[in-house]
């Protein structure tokens, strides 16, 4: 394979350095991410430029633009760790895990109000049959006249009423 000259490198570079800054400032291409991939497209570069390569003894060289590689992973993990996400699509899939996990604890909060109400339910219903099976006991009670002793009714005696 042909070796590129120092001209096209440069002029190559200063077009992947371009794609760089457009892509971390969050002027992504349609269907386009933030990373190589799109950088490379972007760039006009193949990818392959940014990985290391084999010699034909099998030791492992850089590529020829894998410094610019590592600088825009580099650039690209600061601006996520100070929460500037350029990239849309990571933005929207982290509100989207943040929207998630607070719908599973209202979920859970739900649940447990749910499991106390049912409890409650339970308890109230057993509460009112204990109540109902007391109160036709005691109508049947009544229906039979030989259970209930009739007390004696003491004349009532009004204190206004002179006394003879």
């Amino acid at each position: 394979m042909a070796r590129i000259s120092d001209e096209t490198r440069t002029r190559n570079e200063q077009a992947i350095r371009a794609a760089m800054d457009r892509l971390l400032r969050g002027d992504l291409p349609s269907g386009g991410k933030t990373d190589l991939k799109t950088l490379a497209a972007e760039a006009g570069v193949t990818r392959t430029g940014f990985y290391p390569k084999k010699n034909r003894d099998g030791t492992t060289r850089p590529g020829p633009y894998q410094h610019l590689a590592e600088e825009f992973e580099r650039r690209l993990k600061a601006l996520q760790d100070a929460g500037d996400i350029p990239d849309p699509r990571d933005g929207q899939i982290a509100r989207l895990k943040a929207d998630n996990n607070g719908l599973r604890e209202r979920l859970a909060q739900r649940d447990a109000t749910i499991a106390e109400l049912t409890e409650f339910k339970t308890l109230a219903v057993s509460r009112l049959a204990a109540q109902h099976d007391e109160i036709q006991r005691l109508r049947r009670a009544l229906q039979q006249p030989e259970n209930i002793t009739t007390l004696p009714v003491r004349a009532r005696v009004d204190p206004n009423r002179p006394r003879r």
